[in-house]
């Protein structure tokens, strides 16, 4: 993770108090961590680490826009990401997650490397479906699913659920 050393946090030198640390995940970033869901994309981070006597609180904050694909066209369009975030880390034996917010990383190491959990924040925030706005959609990518789309019976009765979601279909 040597790409990703700019994302270290060292953990045994902090004192007591608030940290505050910020990054600008961009598109070097997104292809470096070579994530499934976002290539591209420019997002501001701010994190502030509390230390404690025997924990590190993480508190992220992060704002920007990301691209993806539309499900319904593949053309890419930006995605808003504002999304606030904590976790908890704790120094251990061994690096082990004890729950979604909760890390315990090696004490000989002292340090965490955050990248991966920035980039899992950022695909988080986005929603399940992610489509065009109504009528924004490539049109003839919509033209193509028009002309290809079965419709059953039952479809005919309900009025289908494409025409549901795009004007253009």
């Amino acid at each position: 993770m040597a790409k990703f050393s700019l994302y270290n946090i060292p953990l045994k030198n902090l004192s007591q108090g608030k940290h505050t640390y910020e990054y600008e995940l961009d598109r070097k970033f997104f292809e470096a961590i070579d994530g499934d869901e976002v290539k591209k994309g420019n997002v501001k981070v701010v994190l502030t680490v509390k230390k404690t006597s025997s924990t590190y609180e993480f508190n992220f904050d992060l704002k920007g826009i990301v691209q993806v694909p539309c499900n319904r066209c593949l053309d890419d369009f930006d995605q808003e990401i504002d999304s606030q975030n904590r976790l908890i880390v704790k120094l251990g034996k061994e690096y082990s997650e004890e729950s979604d917010e909760v890390v315990i990383i090696p004490e000989d190491e002292g340090e965490i490397n955050i990248a991966w959990f920035l980039y899992e924040f950022v695909a988080l925030n986005i929603p399940i479906k992610h489509v065009h706005e109504p009528g924004k959609c490539n049109k003839t990518m919509s033209t193509k699913l028009r002309k290809h789309r079965a419709v059953s019976k039952d479809d005919d009765d309900e009025g289908g659920d494409m025409a549901d979601d795009d004007g253009d279909f």
